[in-house]
């Protein structure tokens, strides 16, 4: 009766532990895979031209805003892959499933506002944030590309405005 009972003990324990395994693998899995997450490593800010204003890679950084008193600037976002380059949407995506958000901004110096690119060409969609000079100093903020009530990306730098 001893030798069953540790034997069950021993595959017990193996059971559980291979469950707890393959439950986190599974987990890992549904969030990488599932449509609609992105697996962002940085971003680029752009002008409407299409200079690059800021950017931010691997926790890397360069660039900054600048603007004036009661100027507003419209800014694409573009976030980058493991390789640096810009994360290309496909046409099933479903925009409305991601949205930016904007945190540790002071709005006394600027104000940013997501809000949805509206483009044509090879901007025929995307994200884009708003920022409008209220007063002069230096403020900054963060930025997040929200999915599903989490953070699929968080910017590692606070980005940098500077306000004439």
């Amino acid at each position: 009766m001893q030798i069953f009972v540790r034997t069950m003990k021993v595959h017990t324990v193996l059971l559980l532990s291979s469950m707890l395994l393959f439950t986190n693998a599974c987990e890992d899995d549904d969030h990488d895979g599932h449509e609609g997450h992105t697996d962002a490593e940085g971003f680029i800010l752009e002008d409407e031209s299409g200079n690059e204003v800021y950017r931010e890679f691997e926790g890397a950084m360069s660039g900054s805003i600048t603007l004036s008193v009661g100027e507003t600037l419209e800014l694409s976002v573009h976030f980058l892959d493991h390789d640096g380059e810009e994360i290309e949407h496909d046409d099933d995506h479903d925009e409305d499933e991601s949205s930016l958000d904007i945190s540790e901004n002071n709005t006394s110096i600027a104000t940013v506002v997501p809000e949805e690119h509206e483009g044509t060409g090879d901007d025929h969609h995307g994200k884009a944030i708003e920022v409008t000079g209220v007063s002069a100093g230096s403020t900054n903020f963060k930025l997040r590309l929200m999915h599903d009530g989490h953070a699929d990306y968080t910017s590692t730098n606070n980005v940098p405005i500077t306000v004439n």
